[in-house]
């Protein structure tokens, strides 16, 4: 019997060697940011609120690197578009009493994802709601730059534009 406990012993750490556990990175509010899926999962989850609740700046600002910037593209009242930009906390202090008072929902409906080394593009195509079981009030997509140090996603940026009439979601987006 202990012959064959150095082969097993071998074996295990060959395995061990040659395949490297990663540890995921979890943040303290139970996001996942290690993998794509789990910040994408959190991006979504952290805007997402019951009518009444409170959205979290902090738990956001664990998603995104130092000083992140958002913004959005969208058409004004004399049907020009603009773009607004501002930092993270800019934007949690000009849309959460909205979110909050009347509650949000949303989620992603269709991923595409450009990746050059650390760097990835994410568009994501989302639909919001105010309740999780009410009607669509707007769709759109979010253009989101993620840079991965190895270890964990950190969100850089994100920009959005909604769908309208003169500016339809194209197919390969749905998908």
């Amino acid at each position: 019997m202990k012959k064959n406990i150095l082969p097993l012993l071998i074996a295990i750490v060959s395995i061990a060697i040659t395949f490297p556990a990663h540890s995921q990175v979890i943040t303290k509010y139970g996001d996942n940011v290690s993998t794509l899926d789990g910040i994408m999962k959190a991006y979504y989850g952290v805007v997402t609120v019951k009518k009444g609740e409170k959205v979290s700046y902090e738990r956001d600002s664990l998603l995104h690197i130092a000083n992140a910037h958002v913004g959005a593209g969208y058409v004004d009242k004399q049907g020009k578009q603009q773009f607004s930009y501002m930092t993270l906390k800019e934007y949690h202090k000009l849309a959460d009493p909205s979110l909050s008072k009347n509650g949000f929902d949303e989620r992603e409906i269709a991923r595409r994802v450009e990746k050059f080394g650390s760097i990835y593009h994410v568009w994501s195509t989302y639909e919001s709601r105010n309740t999780a079981d009410g009607p669509v009030t707007e769709r759109g997509i979010n253009s989101i730059e993620l840079f991965n140090d190895g270890t964990r996603f950190w969100i850089l940026a994100w920009f959005f534009d909604g769908e309208r009439k003169d500016n339809p979601i194209p197919a390969e987006y749905l998908k």
